[in-house]
């Protein structure tokens, strides 16, 4: 009989993220100008601006904003570092997506105020979903996506990869994500899985494409990372570490408190270079406070 390689511990530590109480948390991007975001934001989708922090000595000032408390809801966080008024975003990133209960009256909210409609209401090729896209002022690119009910408004977040079977492995082993739903377009050419911690049409999700052939994406500067909370952020960056060694990836921080801040975190990067930072669950909480 095939001898098991893996100890007790090390197959118990695996099982952590499914047990582990995980939340996506937030998206962190870099912007041109924070006030001209904030405003679109707020004006053209409805998001509130929740908090705002400037610190001047390291340079850079940030800016919260989301659709409801940060407590129980998926935010964007803006970066504005000091002088720099434009990034390159890349092709591996590909939208945010908002969810409506009135797709038209949305587009038409945004071009009112002289947003860029890259694409007009109508449903997805060979389906019935009413989608539309639109683009802010520093060019990235939001869907929205018509729904009957809405949760949180800000449902997806898409990512190109490389190699989908590879990603699917790594979000559900180190990240404990469930394989929600998966796509193929053969005329589009291209696959996508939706990966999530709840049902897809009561949470946020991360979609990650494959365009059929393409194994590498450029990532530019724009785009950083998105958090995720955890109750152990050490035990997490353990499996995480383990994953690695399988599929690849790499840990960009060790597991500690944030100088200054004593949030604790960890951060890596996936597969693909795609970063995400895993928060400490009550440490965040006591950030917001």
């Amino acid at each position: 009989m095939p001898k098991n390689t893996q100890t007790p511990n090390m197959a118990d530590l695996l099982e952590w993220p499914k047990k582990d109480n995980r939340r996506m948390l937030h998206v962190v991007y870099r912007v041109g100008d924070l006030d001209r975001t904030i405003k679109f934001y707020t004006e053209c989708f409805g998001m509130k601006l929740l908090r705002h922090r400037d610190i001047p000595d390291e340079k850079y000032a940030n800016a919260f904003l989301g659709f409801g408390p940060e407590e129980s809801h998926f935010v964007v966080e803006l970066t504005y570092n000091y002088g720099v008024t434009s990034y390159e975003i890349g092709d591996g990133f590909g939208h945010f997506a908002i969810a409506t209960q009135d797709i038209y009256k949305s587009v038409e909210l945004v071009r009112a105020k002289g947003g860029n409609i890259t694409r007009e209401p109508g449903p997805v090729q060979g389906g019935t979903t009413v989608i539309a896209f639109v683009k802010d002022p520093d060019g990235y690119t939001f869907g929205f996506i018509q729904r009957p009910t809405v949760h949180d408004p800000f449902c997806q977040v898409m990512l190109r990869v490389g190699d989908l079977e590879r990603s699917i492995k790594f979000y559900e082993k180190a990240l404990g994500m469930k394989v929600l739903r998966k796509v193929d377009k053969p005329e589009s050419k291209y696959t996508a899985v939706m990966l999530g911690y709840g049902e897809e049409h009561e949470t946020t999700v991360l979609e990650l494409t494959n365009n059929y052939g393409v194994t590498e994406y450029s990532k530019g500067n724009a785009y950083a990372q998105i958090a995720i909370g955890t109750d152990d952020v050490y035990k997490s960056a353990e499996v995480v570490s383990q994953v690695i060694q399988e599929v690849g990836g790499k840990i960009t921080r060790q597991p500690g408190p944030i100088p200054g801040l004593n949030t604790k975190i960890t951060a890596f990067l996936d597969p693909d270079g795609w970063k995400t930072v895993l928060v400490d669950n009550v440490d965040f909480l006591e950030e917001l406070k």
